[in-house]
């Protein structure tokens, strides 16, 4: 089990940027692939990012590709979710989730793989 801890969101105008953190504590956070999740008001919570154990592999959903960049400092027991070019349907509670790691090249995607989850933090995008 990990616990898993979110910062750095806030209040952005559309275009601009914003940088979130998930902060992990325990050992074996190596151990774990991450993934970054959203839900805007009224509606499920839904995939946005994830990164393998090692960082090795990233993965983004299509709303966010090019704009997005996951990374990871096991050494730090961080995952970072860099945004750009921020839009209002951007706008959600970000969640990062824990997955323990499969096979080496895990990468989980389904909501229903991770097994630990963050707090949240608040992302909002102004006109």
């Amino acid at each position: 089990q990990v616990q898993l801890v979110e910062s750095g969101g806030g209040l952005v105008q559309a275009g601009g940027s914003l940088r979130l953190s998930c902060a992990a504590s325990g050992r074996t956070f190596s151990y774990y692939a991450i993934g970054w999740f959203r839900q805007a008001p009224g509606k499920e919570r839904e995939f946005v990012s994830s990164i393998i154990w090692s960082g090795g592999s990233t993965y983004y959903a299509d709303s966010v590709k090019g704009r997005f960049t996951i990374s990871r400092d096991n050494a730090k027991n961080t995952v970072i979710l860099q945004m750009s070019s921020l839009k209002t349907e951007d706008t959600a509670v970000y969640y990062c989730a824990a997955a323990k790691a499969r096979t080496y090249n895990y990468i989980p995607k389904l909501l229903s793989e991770f097994a630990d989850w963050g707090q949240g933090t608040q992302v909002t995008v102004s006109p």
